[in-house]
């Protein structure tokens, strides 16, 4: 009798160190996950609510530079601008140091700038545009081949589909009249097929004007943070301030492949200083150079 006794004894006490091993083994996996939870390690998974993307300034995405640069850049993030037309900002897309090397490279070859006549093909010059520019062939150098490659992992869209960067200066009253980057004739679109998307790169920031504007854009225009700085001209659409080293991305095709017209846009009078940019327009196909 006393030795079923001790027996049951013995069996009870190892149910409860095994119970308290369990318990044990949660406390201590409790509190790694803890840890890894406040190390940032780990992360609990959100839903889509937390990006509401009826919001404009929505979306922020820390990205990474591809390719080299001649320095490294401070953090680099893309934001959603507009979803009519498809615009999107990536900050720090290019360094201090290739804003100056491309306009050093592009300020002794600069010319009175020009738009092309739809029925010959040609260039012309304009009143509706009244800057300066010049043209660098594409894969020129190394740090222009690099940029060129970071545009592609931007767009999603071939270097060999590019034309080659465009580099414009506006002075102080200087102006681009609202236009599109497509092409409505059959003539300039045989080498590449159509334009279906721009990067325009802002290589100086501007005192005051020389926004970009998409007056055809369906979006809430004072709803940008920089509305309060926005000039007169800027205020009639969708606009963009210029900042050193951001470049702006905007489709002029849909994705199913219609022409979009609510890519129209603009580069509003520089009212003060100076305004440097460059232009990489990429085609449907590859563009011969």
């Amino acid at each position: 009798m006393a030795k079923g006794k001790h027996s049951h004894t013995r069996a009870q006490g190892k149910k409860w160190s095994t119970f308290s091993l369990v318990l044990w083994a949660l406390f201590f996996l409790t509190l790694i996950l803890v840890v890894l939870l406040a190390l940032g390690i780990v992360y609990l998974p959100t839903t889509d609510d937390d990006f509401p993307t009826t919001e404009l300034s929505a979306f922020r995405r820390k990205t990474s530079q591809s390719g080299e640069s001649l320095v490294e850049n401070s953090e680099q993030w893309t934001e959603i601008l507009s979803w009519e037309p498809r615009a999107f900002i990536y900050h720090n897309f290019l360094s201090k140091e290739e804003c100056e090397y491309l306009i050093e490279l592009a300020k002794p070859h600069m010319v009175k700038s020009s738009v092309v006549d739809s029925k010959t093909g040609k260039s012309t010059e304009s009143r509706v545009r009244t800057s300066s520019g010049m043209f660098l062939k594409r894969g020129r150098d190394k740090i222009i081949q690099n940029i060129e490659k970071r545009i592609a992992d931007f767009t999603f869209i071939p270097v060999e589909n590019g034309e080659g960067l465009q580099i414009l200066h506006y002075e102080a009253g200087q102006k681009y009249e609202p236009h599109y980057d497509y092409f409505l004739d059959e003539f300039n679109t045989k080498n590449g097929g159509q334009r279906i998307a721009t990067v325009l790169m802002y290589l100086s920031d501007v005192e005051e004007g020389g926004e970009t504007v998409f007056p055809a854009a369906n979006a809430n225009f004072s709803s940008v943070p920089w509305w309060n700085d926005l000039s007169q001209c800027a205020r009639k659409g969708l606009s963009v301030k210029p900042k050193m080293g951001d470049a702006l991305l905007f489709w002029s095709m849909r994705p199913d492949a219609t022409l979009d017209p609510s890519s129209l846009h603009g580069g509003c009078p520089v009212i003060k200083g100076n305004k440097w940019s460059s232009t990489k327009w990429l085609h449907l196909h590859e563009y011969k150079v």
